[in-house]
């Protein structure tokens, strides 16, 4: 599913237009991403958590030259399922 039958399948479950659902989508996206870029927890009870990891550096090898690299530590976006999501995936 993309974004545009995301917006459809919630403007048909919220008997509301599209834009309107396009608009919810939008804002949910944008309070997620700027929770995690403050490295704020995102609960949803049932649903999930998306939290914030930090990976630390590490040696790889260049697989075309089987040289050795230095990879940079980072941080990265994560996301947990909830219970009910995995019964439900089951």
């Amino acid at each position: 599913m993309n974004k545009k039958e995301l917006i459809t399948a919630v403007a048909e479950k919220m008997n509301a237009s599209k834009k309107d659902a396009g608009d919810f989508i939008d804002a949910f996206i944008e309070v997620v991403s700027s929770s995690l870029e403050n490295k704020e927890e995102v609960k949803l009870v049932g649903f999930g958590t998306f939290s914030v990891s930090e990976r630390k550096a590490r040696k790889g090898v260049n697989p075309q030259t089987k040289e050795p690299i230095e990879i940079p530590a980072r941080t990265v976006p994560k996301f947990k399922p909830g219970n009910e999501l995995k019964e439900r995936v089951k």
